[in-house]
């Protein structure tokens, strides 16, 4: 399947290493199958004055012999990955994570978990009506190797 990763460089040779912490699903590398939502992420690059880049991969789907975990939906299993990753703490050792984004609308939902001014019950009540803009992230080096393909990168 074809993705894509948005960022201030051309990325040829995509690895874990330069992942920031606490993210989604932890350190790893994030892809989208959606154009539109990695160009949005990407014009934040531009607002900063920096350069934006689409870059684009096939992305095996073979994956037997990898531990994968999806998320069909912003739910209970999620909201806890999400916040134990977001915190820092351990979590399952998974080659590939797939499941929602925590976009602009969901990420004030979650602020507010966090925070605790919304319980776990209110939270995914409000999350609920959100259709989830599925990501994949690629925690395992081997995985990147063996699993994803360069295409080519956009600037825009």
């Amino acid at each position: 399947m074809r993705v894509y990763h948005a960022s201030f460089i051309e990325i040829k040779s995509p690895d874990t290493e330069h992942s920031r912490n606490f993210l989604d699903f932890g350190r790893g590398f994030y892809l989208t199958t959606i154009y539109d939502q990695a160009e949005k992420y990407a014009h934040r690059f531009i607002r900063r004055g920096k350069q934006a880049w689409i870059n684009v991969y096939e992305l095996n789907e073979n994956w037997d012999n990898w531990s994968v975990r999806e998320f069909p939906a912003y739910n209970d299993e999620w909201l806890d990955f999400v916040a134990s990753c977001r915190a820092g703490k351990e979590v399952e050792n998974y080659d590939l994570v797939i499941g929602g984004i925590a976009n602009d609308r969901v990420i004030v939902t979650l602020d507010r978990y966090f925070e605790g001014t919304l319980s776990k019950e209110d939270t995914l009540g409000l999350l609920k009506y959100e259709k989830p803009n599925i990501q994949y992230c690629i925690r395992n080096e081997e995985m990147i190797k063996h699993c994803l393909s360069f295409i080519e990168s956009v600037k825009l």
